[in-house]
């Protein structure tokens, strides 16, 4: 786990670069705090930054930027989980136990190829010197970042936007992600908050040369139901799959540690990792506001797996002192504003485990891949009815009945108010104008936000694109949902992982984002992945064996609430009256600040839009109203 950058110039000789790729190097310093890097070509204005953070090959040969000695150099960011397997190819050509050097060497052999190879989470950049190109390539996920900008003095790349910032002369939002943002609380496509800077897609490679700029797609996860199989097959599959990604993302020269919420992934995860690991080094991390009571505190379920497996368990009580004195850090780690404040939890957990672990393992995709968010079955449930009054709910392949969903609804106990306020009008509409009601955040800014200065981009056009993407078959409505989810939320939630961890020197790996996995999933038919409306049913049944009967019988998993209302309340509503009411917050162009403030006191709760423009307002104050040039 690193961090990486870049800067190529076909025209202009530039000779500050060395102090640009130094000066970027120092802003990621936190990613990779064992060792450090710079390579420039002795001919060309080319050259790489790298932080290490020391995971395989603790040695000096495993030292980045790393060369071939053909005229190849790499940087590169993640690990790649099949490596070893893969240097049997070129075993008496290497040098170093790295897998840096087996994407090297599998990049000359097999070209771009070489992607087909990899299983695990990366993002590399490769200067190509017989081709005079540089070949840049993100993970199936997207699980680690790569963000890069077009200028006129060059193309440059980094793992974090903050190293880019410095070379633009000023720093204004995209007014398509920022609408994006205000309707999703995440950006769709390969937009980011800042205008000039995208980012690689997920699944995608790009190279740059004098010729151009061009990306392709070398991936996609594809929904094809395969009816010939039954459960058991499935599952059989599953539990293989899932053991063995598990045992990949143990591969490591230090010791492992996991999050361990109490929920199924992630205890799935570490008592799985716990019984592969011979070196009963494994610790389990959670957190926990028990100040609040037990809705905020899932600890004792977290140490009841810990318990059952017999692995030491470590508990970080977070407090509102915590929320005050780190949130603005948050906001700068994360580069810009996230749905939710689980990012602040997130990043006081990292940190707590940084001080025993430089790995853990996290249970992130789960949900977006068996459907584990309780809207799919509030939207399922209105497909069911409608389907019910048609007389249509018996036809196709694809069908959860109205009459088996019935026993599942009990997990809607808590969702009234969500669900008079999706029924309250297009009922029984379109599946996607359905599910975009369900996620859209925007009626709850009506009246806040300036609308006619974000004209000319429709967020709803780019959810259609996705929701009804060529991969995906469209009578499959969980399917629909998932894929959306699994295009758009999940790398947003991957995002958190990743600079949360990375804050801190803490490299994070997520098993369930394994490309055998997720490609086996999208082939189980939603009467079985999803049978009869009980969310993550495949799954469940997969871990079961591996999971205490408690935690696999639990139906009031919390997905680790931060209890940012009685803080906004109370001990933080200064911070938030200070930040909504200053100078800059209200004078803001798109977001009317002021009129949110009159109306707080008036609110019950501080839902997502309070948060919403409290982490947005941050993240001007943060990137743009303080933006630094770079000054060689």
């Amino acid at each position: 786990m690193c961090g990486i950058a870049g800067i190529i110039d076909f025209n202009t000789p530039n000779s500050t670069l060395i102090n640009k790729l130094e000066f970027m190097g120092e802003i990621l310093a936190h990613r990779g705090p064992d060792d450090n890097g710079v390579w420039v070509h002795d001919k060309l204005n080319v050259g790489f930054s790298h932080q290490r953070l020391s995971i395989i090959d603790l040695s000096k040969n495993g030292r980045q930027p790393m060369t071939d000695q053909s005229g190849n150099w790499i940087v590169f960011n993640g690990e790649i989980y099949n490596f070893k397997e893969i240097r049997k190819n070129f075993e008496n050509e290497l040098i170093s136990d790295s897998d840096t050097e087996v994407i090297l060497k599998a990049y000359h052999k097999w070209g771009k190829e070489c992607l087909k190879h990899f299983r695990g989470m990366f993002s590399f950049a490769i200067w190509d010197e017989s081709k005079q190109e540089l070949f840049c390539a993100r993970d199936h996920f997207g699980i680690k970042p790569f963000y890069f900008m077009q200028l006129k003095d060059g193309f440059y790349f980094a793992s974090e936007t903050k190293a880019l910032l410095p070379f633009l002369k000023n720093i204004h939002p995209d007014l398509g992600a920022l609408k994006d943002y205000i309707t999703f609380q995440l950006c769709l496509g390969g937009k980011t908050m800042f205008r000039h800077i995208n980012q690689l897609e997920a699944g995608h490679f790009m190279t740059i040369s004098v010729s151009g700029t061009m990306i392709e797609k070398y991936w996609d996860v594809t929904f094809e139901p395969d009816f010939s199989r039954n459960e058991d097959s499935f599952i059989r599959e599953l539990k293989e799959i899932l053991k063995d990604s598990i045992n990949e993302n143990l591969i490591s020269d230090v010791p492992i540690g996991a999050y361990l919420s109490g929920g199924y992934d992630s205890s799935a995860i570490a008592s799985i990792a716990n019984l592969s690991n011979n070196k009963n080094e494994l610790i389990g991390f959670t957190g926990k506001f028990s100040k609040y009571g037990s809705r905020f505190d899932e600890s004792s379920y977290a140490r009841e797996v810990a318990l059952n497996g017999k692995f030491e368990i470590k508990e970080l009580e977070i407090t509102s002192q915590d929320f005050l004195d780190n949130i603005q850090k948050v906001i700068y780690h994360l580069d810009y504003p996230v749905a939710g404040p689980g990012a602040f939890s997130q990043y006081m957990i990292s940190e707590y485990a940084s001080k025993h672990r430089k790995v853990v393992l996290g249970g992130q995709g789960g949900d977006e891949i068996f459907g584990g968010y309780t809207r799919y079955l509030i939207a399922y449930f209105e497909q069911c009815i409608k389907a019910a009054i048609n007389g249509t709910s018996k036809n196709g392949d694809f069908v959860v009945t109205y009459e088996s969903i019935i026993p599942n609804l009990q997990a809607l106990k808590n969702y009234t108010p969500l669900l008079k306020q999706f029924w309250r009008e297009g009922l029984f509409d379109d599946m996607n104008k359905r599910y975009f009601s369900l996620i859209n955040r925007a009626p709850n800014l009506i009246g806040y936000v300036n609308w006619d200065m974000l004209e000319g981009y429709s967020s709803r056009k780019s959810f259609n694109e996705i929701f009804y993407g060529n991969n995906v078959k469209k009578e499959s409505y969980l399917d629909l949902m998932t894929h959306f989810d699994f295009k758009t939320l999940l790398p947003g939630l991957l995002h958190v992982e990743d600079r949360m961890s990375m804050a801190h020197g803490l490299e994070s790996r997520v098993p369930l984002m394994d490309r055998r996995l997720v490609e086996l999933a999208a082939k189980m038919p939603a009467d079985i992945k999803f049978k009869n409306g009980e969310m993550k049913y495949i799954f469940k049944k997969a871990i079961k064996e591996s999971i205490p009967a408690s935690i696999y019988n639990r139906k009031d998993k919390m997905g680790f609430p931060t209890p940012i209302n009685n803080w906004f309340k109370n001990e933080a509503k200064e911070l938030l009256f200070d930040v909504l009411g200053s100078k800059s917050s209200i004078n803001r162009a798109y977001i009317d600040n002021q009129s949110l403030l009159k109306n707080i006191e008036n609110e019950k709760d501080f839902g997502r839009n309070i948060w919403g423009a409290f982490s947005l307002e941050l993240w001007f104050q943060t990137f743009v109203d303080n933006h630094k040039t770079f000054k060689s």
